[in-house]
């Protein structure tokens, strides 16, 4: 059944679905998500599922994408035969579960990335840094089935190091997991932002993750885990640098 336009804005119009949700459109009837589709395109970037888009989102265009998933979700909700209209749990689901993937899950598809504040190394230090474990939430871009774990960071500073606060770590690693990905290419890209922020003399990442779509689906294995490093610079010549790593990792892990 068509949507009927029920109102009009300066630069959007938007319909009402089955949920009480909305979907944003321009004022000729083409959907956000194709307009932001086409800006991309012209500027002929990338955007994969694990990409960041936000420099061809605008701030107050976050709604209106969240408003045009909520609809084709109502659609997906339809199409499973589940009723939303009188069923209390399910009324609004669609646009519940858009506000969560546009503003929470895949989050660091449509935010910048974090502010790095960087402070110089002037006290010239040059001892093995590790912070972790740090708490990772992402979802695999096969199934968009969760996928929880943690993440270990070792970093080797020399004295042309910049060195930024510890609080920065966590939120660059959230802003780089909250994207539907593997987890194979999640941490080598974690890895290349801190690498071209801090110029460390040598960088380490370890990640280890339960990953939803073996356990929940598939072969429903509860006890697997997937764990994969990246190590650069100091960590990948320097074998018993290395090996210190990994051990005082083990060690923070209470092992």
């Amino acid at each position: 059944m068509p949507r009927k336009i029920v109102t009009k804005v300066s630069k959007t119009a938007t319909a009402k679905t089955k949920s009480g949700s909305t979907q944003s459109r321009r004022d000729d009837g083409v959907p956000l998500s194709q307009v932001i589709r086409k800006r991309i395109l012209a500027q002929k970037a990338r955007f994969h599922a694990n990409d960041n888009i936000a420099e061809f989102i605008k701030p107050d265009e976050i709604e209106g994408l969240v408003d045009e998933v909520a609809d084709k979700l109502q659609g997906v909700l339809e199409s499973l035969v589940i009723d939303t209209q009188s069923d209390h749990n399910t009324r609004g689901t669609a646009y519940r579960v858009a506000k969560m993937y546009v503003n929470e899950v895949f989050n660091g598809r449509y935010t910048p990335q974090p502010s790095l504040t960087r402070f110089p190394n002037i006290s010239r230090l040059n001892e093995l840094m590790i912070i972790g474990p740090i708490a990772v939430k992402s979802a695999c871009s096969h199934h968009l089935c969760p996928i929880m774990g943690r993440v270990w960071i070792g970093v080797l500073p020399d004295k042309q190091t910049a060195l930024i606060g510890l609080s920065k770590y966590a939120r660059i690693t959230e802003w780089v997991m909250c994207r539907p990905q593997i987890q194979e290419e999640a941490v080598v890209e974690l890895a290349n932002i801190l690498e071209e922020k801090m110029k460390p003399t040598g960088l380490a990442l370890v990640m280890e993750a339960d990953h939803f779509c073996m356990q929940w689906r598939g072969v429903k294995d509860l006890n697997s885990k997937m764990v994969n490093s990246v190590m650069r610079g100091s960590f990948l010549k320097d074998a018993n640098l290395r090996r210190e790593f990994l051990a005082l990792m083990d060690k923070n892990q209470g092992k």
